[in-house]
Order: structure tokens, then C-alpha cells, then sequence
């Protein structure tokens, strides 16, 4: 079963957060994971997102913690959570009960 990551924030440092827009992407993809959405753009219907909205896609949970605990992320998570406020979850995709 697919999991993914869902983040919605906003950028506090643009020019410190480089970094972090610079290095990520590599280390999704040696975890098998997809970036589905990444950046602002987004249209806001409801409530008070932050600008930023980005939609990770791990074959499994397991795959998506492997990658958020690797020693790779792990040395530039700071590059993010320093420079953003907003939030992150991790969801597995949705089967239909029944299906």
C-alpha cells in the first residue's frame, strides 16, 4: 500500500531554504519515492494554508520512513525546519472498504 507525505507551510528564510529546494530531490528519488506536487501555486478554497504545498508518494510506509529517517535527509531536515512553519503528516493511501 502506497504512503505518502503531505506538507503545507510557509517559506520564513527563501534564501536558507535554497539549499534545502537544491538537495531534496535526490534524496527522494533514491528512496523510490515520487514528488507529486511541490511549491506554491496552490488555490486556497478553505481555511489558511501555508504557501507551500508539496505531496510525496512511497510505495509503502515503511519506504517513506526509511527515507525521512535516512542519514541523507536527516542532514538537511534542518535546511526546512528551520526555515519554514507548517506541517507534515504521513497518510497511506485510502482503500475502499469492501474493495
Amino acid at each position: 500500500m502506497s504512503s505518502y507525505l503531505i506538507a503545507n507551510y510557509n517559506i520564513t528564510n527563501p534564501e536558507a531554504y535554497r539549499a534545502y529546494s537544491a538537495a531534496v530531490g535526490p534524496t527522494i528519488l533514491a528512496h523510490k519515492g515520487e514528488i507529486l506536487v511541490a511549491g506554491p501555486g496552490s488555490e486556497v478554497v478553505e481555511g489558511e494554508p501555508g504557501a507551500v504545498t508539496v505531496v510525496l508518494k512511497f510505495p509503502s510506509r515503511a519506504a517513506l520512513r526509511g527515507w525521512y529517517d535516512s542519514p541523507e535527509y536527516q542532514a538537511i531536515i534542518h535546511l526546512r525546519t528551520d526555515n519554514t512553519e507548517g506541517g507534515l503528516v504521513f497518510a497511506d493511501e485510502f482503500t475502499m472498504p469492501g474493495s
